[in-house]
């Protein structure tokens, strides 16, 4: 059995990111799939040392619904995110959604972001939108999060108020016309550069306001090298989008 088409979106794959997840994914499956039955799940795992994949395994073998794809290691967000986006290319879906393992993300507000898709092209759940709610989080990681997204609506000129958010919805159609060959960042920075090719591609942009909850189990992936690594490649973008003819400034490669 697999998924059914969602109305007004198509068949939908749910991918969903995992690194030492024990303690969340066999939550976080049963969640999706009582929250948007028609959907399929793809568990990304890099060879996580704590078992996550073969917790994963166990759910496959019980649900036609639920996939795995295991990974060789640990090689960081976006490397998962592109592998899942082109294993559902090679299957003929029509739509991927970003979703985090540890439950930040709620399964339950999928159906929203999923109503929104009929009429756009990327739909993001957004933290900052009017609406949306961040939930036991410190100061710090608020501030951190806000002047984040602030610097790269004004560096890159994307019209989203949440540009590092990662629950979205991609039509396939819409990652293919992005032109994802390039990409190479991590974290937020991958987040931030998918935001900007999209808004690049002309493609329709849409905001759907969630409540984004911090993490009960397991331990944050976010450190000050993903925060450098995102600040370095926006200034590095919007020095490029601006001084286009300049596009020898910098270098992909971050140091």
């Amino acid at each position: 059995m697999v998924g059914e088409p969602v109305d007004g979106v198509g068949r939908v794959l749910v991918v969903i990111p995992t690194y030492n997840e024990a303690d969340n994914v066999t939550a976080i499956v049963p969640r999706v799939r009582a929250a948007a039955p028609a959907v399929d799940i793809l568990v990304a795992d890099d060879d996580s040392p704590d078992g996550t994949g073969t917790l994963a395994e166990a759910m496959a073998g019980t649900d036609d619904q639920v996939h795995v794809l295991h990974r060789p290691g640990k090689e960081g967000l976006g490397a998962a995110y592109l592998a899942g986006f082109a294993w559902a290319h090679e299957r003929g879906y029509d739509a991927v959604v970003e979703m985090d393992a540890d439950g930040s993300h709620a399964p339950e507000d999928l159906p929203a972001l999923l109503a929104a898709a009929r009429y756009a092209d990327v739909v993001i759940g957004s933290r900052w939108a009017v609406g949306g709610r961040v939930v036991n989080w410190p100061l710090r990681r608020l501030l951190l999060s806000r002047c984040g997204n602030l610097y790269a609506r004004l560096a890159l000129g994307v019209p989203v108020s949440d540009a590092t958010g990662g629950y979205r919805v991609y039509r396939t159609a819409a990652l293919r016309a992005m032109g994802l060959g390039s990409v190479c960042s991590q974290g937020y920075s991958f987040q931030v550069e998918l935001s900007r090719l999209a808004h690049r591609a002309g493609a329709r942009i849409v905001e759907v306001p969630i409540t984004f909850a911090e993490r009960r189990h397991g331990t944050s992936k976010m450190s000050p090298l993903i925060v450098a690594e995102a600040l370095w490649r926006i200034t590095l973008w919007g020095l490029r989008d601006r001084w286009p003819r300049r596009s020898r400034v910098g270098h992909d490669r971050w140091p």
